[in-house]
C-alpha cells in the first residue's frame, strides 16, 4: 500500500514536472496538432511527414520520459508499464481543448 501512494505521488510529480522540461517547444508543437500524448506517457507524431528537428524533439522528450519512468517503477517497485500507465493518463487529463492524445485503440483523438 505504501509503495502504491509513493508511486502514484512520484508520477504526479513527475507529470508536472515534464511539461516544464520542454515546455515551449513541446507545448508550442501540441498546440499546432502536430504531436500528442499517448496512453503510454510518451509523446507522438500525429502529422504525416513530420520534419527531422520534430522527430528529434519527440525522440529526447521520450528519452527523458522514459529514463524517468525507470527510475520510478525501480524506486517504488511497480512495473514500468504501469507507471507509464499512469502518467499517460494523467498527461492526457491535462492536455488543453484542441490538443491530441492516443485514445484505446491507438487512434489520434483531440479533446
Amino acid at each position: 500500500m505504501r509503495r502504491a501512494i509513493q508511486s502514484g505521488l512520484l508520477v504526479l510529480l513527475l507529470v508536472w514536472a515534464l511539461p516544464a522540461m520542454a515546455q515551449t517547444p513541446l507545448a508550442e508543437a501540441k498546440a499546432d496538432g502536430l504531436v500528442g500524448e499517448r496512453l503510454d506517457g510518451l509523446v507522438g507524431i500525429v502529422v504525416a511527414d513530420p520534419s527531422p528537428e520534430l522527430k528529434q524533439m519527440v525522440e529526447t522528450v521520450n528519452d527523458r520520459r522514459l529514463k524517468e519512468y525507470r527510475q520510478i517503477a525501480e524506486e517504488t517497485d511497480a512495473p514500468l508499464e504501469a507507471v507509464q500507465q499512469r502518467a499517460g493518463r494523467q498527461l492526457i487529463q491535462r492536455l488543453n481543448a484542441g490538443e491530441y492524445f492516443t485514445d484505446a485503440s491507438g487512434r489520434w483523438r483531440q479533446k
